[in-house]
């Protein structure tokens, strides 16, 4: 579509045959004028009308979608623990056997932990120039709390840890990245490298952990705020260009997962562009998966006390130097970076991100059998859709109502009854649009590609303020019930008053007996796909 002028079909004509004994068909194109979207009708070229027939979004200049990757859920869940619950005799017996062992351990563990706490507050006592370097007798007390963090990896079960290569020299790779697989990570590479972290800004508010934080000159980020991550990436590179601060430790998968997988990288550690070492932290087992995966942090805790030994391995891989000659851009030396640890693991790459977790954090709040189905990798939905982790759960959200069955499945009779619709031709395009599979049912892949596919087109905004003008009759800027029956009808014909309510209620979030243009806009970004009801009117708006 790059080849096209502004005024120039969307669709080429040559994609609808004519018949050479017949006048061609009227057909819609868009025109580009003063910033603002018309439609207007025109004999020769742009959609065929038959098109507009078969798909409720042409109006919109809409073609089918193909579904990004698999047209079904994703079967890797990069997430999940392995063993949530205790399993086996032999693990129930060794529970038994290690109990007061476990209790030792949590004295251990305690007091560490107030050790560190004590030294970090003495060694941050009156420090207030917090953005320069950490002095040298600072950083020699902040031992004390580096030691305290090796016993206390003694008191999980870590009693050795194995590594292979060695950490670069600061001054050839300032930046250190990770994967992340489980809360020990951070804490060996404190004791390891004793690096400046970028982290979460909910982690400062943790009891005793968010002080130590704090002495690493810890980079906080929100990874919701532009300006926040930014920010990030300013105090990363400032940080990273000075010898006297410490290396940068950066998990860019920005979550943990079972290490059966790297998942998407964010970007922040390398749009500075600095040299950047590998690190990849394995943990071996057989009986007891020590990710922090759907497991409370409690019982991940409690069986990490009562294993004889838990083991670790952490291998240094060399360093990766961006190519300078070749002005390699952030995505590439990601990419680059993301492969050498997933070639070192022996592990697949996906295109799963944060907000895959949240969907799972939904998910598991729903009680769903298996929240694993609604995982849609969505670091390439972001890419594909500038579509949002929080609009990708709102709209898990709307796809849960729906009452997936257990493979996360929804029939048309379920879908239409959470958009309020009746059966009709219309809502069965309505339905079919997302079925890419025509199989009768939708998964929520499909339903969020569908939606976040209409709701991102550039004519999407376009139509709704022109669906609300058309709505409104007489200019007062809101909608009555019978105005709204009166357009519905245009595309439904035979809407009873019931069902001309249901829709209205939808609309109507205040319930305040009328639509708002707020209200009305609002509605349409929850339930996109509800657009094609107000085709009629859109049309009409533009070609009287």
């Amino acid at each position: 579509m790059s080849d096209h002028t502004v005024s120039a079909p969307l669709l080429p004509s040559g994609h609808i045959p004519h018949s050479s004994d017949h006048a061609p068909e009227p057909h819609v194109i868009l025109t580009v004028e003063d910033d603002k979207v018309q439609l207007s009708n025109i004999d020769q070229l742009g959609i065929h009308i038959s098109e507009v027939d078969d798909n409720p979004y042409a109006f919109l200049a809409v073609n089918r979608f193909d579904m990004p990757g698999s047209t079904t859920t994703t079967t890797v869940d990069p997430f999940r623990n392995n063993t949530p619950r205790v399993e086996g005799v032999y693990e129930w017996l060794k529970i038994v056997v290690c109990l007061p062992i476990a209790l030792v351990r949590l004295v251990l563990f305690g007091v560490s932990l107030m050790i560190g706490y004590v030294a970090t507050r003495v060694a941050l006592y009156g420090w207030k120039d917090r953005n320069n370097p950490m002095p040298k007798w600072r950083s020699r007390l902040m031992g004390v709390t580096r030691f305290s963090a090796r016993t206390i990896l003694f008191s999980f079960g870590y009693q050795w840890i194995r590594r292979k290569g060695k950490p670069a020299p600061r001054e050839i790779a300032p930046v250190v990245v990770s994967n992340h697989v489980s809360y020990i990570d951070p804490i060996f590479f404190f004791y390891e490298l004793f690096p400046t972290i970028v982290a979460s800004e909910s982690h400062d508010s943790m009891p005793l952990v968010g002080t130590i934080i704090r002495a690493m000159q810890v980079i906080y980020v929100n990874r919701f705020s532009p300006t926040s991550r930014k920010h990030a990436v300013n105090e990363i590179k400032r940080k990273a260009s000075c010898d006297q601060f410490p290396r940068v430790l950066l998990f860019p998968e920005g979550t943990t997962t079972n290490g059966r997988a790297i998942i998407s990288f964010q970007l922040g550690a390398f749009i500075p562009g600095y040299p950047i070492q590998p690190v990849i932290v394995r943990y071996p087992h057989v009986h007891f998966d020590q990710s922090w995966g759907n497991i409370s942090l409690a019982m991940l805790m409690f069986r990490m006390f009562t294993q004889f030994h838990n083991f670790m391995e952490v291998e240094y891989l060399p360093v990766i130097i961006p190519h300078e000659n070749r002005k390699e851009n952030a995505v590439r030396f990601a990419q680059r970076t993301g492969h050498a640890i997933a070639s070192a693991l022996n592990v697949v790459q996906t295109s799963h991100s944060y907000g895959d977790v949240l969907l799972l954090g939904k998910a598991l709040e729903a009680n769903q059998e298996d929240p694993s189905l609604y995982l849609v990798e969505m670091a390439g939905l972001e890419a594909a859709f500038h579509l949002s982790s929080l609009e990708a759960v709102d709209f898990l959200d709307v796809f849960l109502s729906m009452n997936p069955d257990s493979r996360g499945q929804v029939e048309i009779h379920d879908f239409l009854k959470v958009l309020r619709l009746k059966p009709c031709t219309l809502s069965e395009k309505i339905f079919g649009f997302t079925d890419v599979q025509k199989c009768g049912k939708i998964t929520f892949k499909q339903f969020l590609v569908g939606s976040a596919h209409i709701l991102k087109q550039p004519l999407f905004h376009q139509a709704c303020e022109s669906a609300f003008t058309a709505c409104d009759s007489d200019g007062k800027n809101y909608i009555l019930e019978k105005e709204f029956g009166n357009s519905l009808v245009l595309s439904i014909p035979g809407l009873s008053n019931n069902e001309i309510r249901g829709l209205f209620t939808l609309f109507d979030a205040d319930r305040d007996g009328k639509i708002s243009k707020d209200d009305f806009i609002g509605c349409l970004r929850r339930y996109p796909l509800l657009i094609a009801l107000f085709s009629p009117c859109v049309l009409q708006q533009f070609c009287p």
